[in-house]
């Protein structure tokens, strides 16, 4: 569970860092880290991300079985806080810099996704 926990401040982080939102890099997490579907993955990420954004596609996922709202709680918490370091480590950050670790960030999470095989192995849980 401490795992879950992480993956939120991570998110957490690199959202307050370099302002992408959590499903970015969540979702790619819970699918490839944790073993998740990809329906589970987006479901959960909209699960804690749901007041008020996402409540309505996290209800309709809830509603077919592809929540884990426990997991969505843990991350969430870590995101709450993750949030807030990396705001304050981004205000401290050359804008030419930032830029790059977005564009870096974007770079990596779209090839992952690119080619990624259809099996998938879950490493944790």
């Amino acid at each position: 569970m401490i795992l879950y926990l992480l993956l939120g401040v991570f998110a957490g982080a690199l959202s307050g860092l370099i302002g992408i939102g959590g499903g970015v890099i969540i979702t790619p997490a819970l699918i490839f880290w944790f073993g998740f579907s990809q329906h589970q993955a987006q479901g959960t990420t909209l699960a804690l991300l749901v007041p008020p954004i996402g409540i309505l596609a996290a209800w309709t996922y809830y509603q077919q079985g592809y929540v884990d709202l426990k997991i969505a709680s843990l991350i969430c918490l870590g995101f709450f806080f993750g949030g807030f370091i990396g705001a304050k480590l981004a205000t401290n950050v050359p804008n030419y810099w930032l830029e790059k670790i977005f564009g870096f960030a974007l770079m990596v999470i779209s090839l992952k996704m690119i080619f990624s095989q259809k099996a998938k192995v879950k490493i944790f849980n």
